[in-house]
């Protein structure tokens, strides 16, 4: 049953990530479907916040709610904290009462000035030199239970599968971006080469020293001079274009 529940929120999320268009929308998603989980597990509202660490930096980058992430936020600037000990351990960290436990007493305060009142960190693995951790709010102590921290885990692990799925689909828009601008480029200064030729009956690498020239010259970017010259050309009366360094 559980494996099942396991791919039935899975394909949630996957949905999730197929209806939207760029990774903070995604993470948004993804910690409101994590806070709905624990919200069931526990039986009252759950807020979540997720923290990336990546290169030695971290940085909160999602949150079901504003409360949440600024929480995590406020916990990531003092360094100390469930979520912080999460991250750098590998393992889940409760924080079960800020009002009993003596650990990270200034994040304490922050807590209990929010009126909440247990907080819970609980890790995700992404790949080599990345990791991310959900973050857990209670307003009440006590919520964590032993079950509910079970279904925390499984929440991170469904969490971090579409996280890593998120990730590789905004890397490879990101790289068809990159690859589509610089064919697009290479286009125009083709076809300015092109109408160089023609007009100066020279080969295609004289016409690429000439453009090359001129770009240095009036101190214009090459893809911008290539692009000015095919407007030109292609405009009304382009016949009577010439193109002059």
């Amino acid at each position: 049953m559980a494996d099942q529940e396991m791919a039935d929120d899975f394909e949630q999320l996957v949905d999730l990530i197929a209806g939207t268009e760029d990774i903070k929308s995604v993470l948004d998603g993804l910690t409101g479907f994590a806070a709905a989980t624990m919200t069931r597990a526990t039986g009252v509202p759950i807020e979540c916040a997720v923290t990336l660490h990546r290169r030695k930096r971290t940085a909160t980058i999602g949150g079901s709610s504003g409360r949440a992430v600024v929480l995590d936020r406020i916990e990531q600037t003092l360094g100390d904290g469930p979520c912080v000990e999460a991250l750098e351990g590998g393992v889940p960290v409760l924080l079960g009462d800020v009002s009993s436990d003596r650990r990270w007493p200034e994040y304490r305060s922050a807590l209990a000035a929010a009126d909440v009142a247990g907080a819970l960190g609980i890790p995700m693995k992404l790949d080599d030199d990345a990791g991310a951790v959900l973050d857990f709010f209670a307003p009440v102590s006590g919520l964590f239970t032993e079950q509910a921290v079970s279904e925390g885990i499984r929440c991170a692990e469904v969490a971090g599968k579409a996280l890593r799925l998120a990730v590789r689909i905004v890397s490879a828009d990101q790289r068809a971006e990159h690859l589509k601008a610089a064919m697009d480029t290479r286009t125009v200064i083709d076809l300015a080469c092109g109408i160089i030729m023609a007009q100066n009956k020279c080969s295609k690498e004289a016409a690429f020293d000439l453009l090359r020239h001129a770009s240095n010259t009036r101190n214009q970017k090459l893809n911008d001079l290539a692009q000015t010259l095919v407007d030109r050309f292609s405009g009304p009366g382009s016949g009577a274009a010439y193109f002059d360094d």
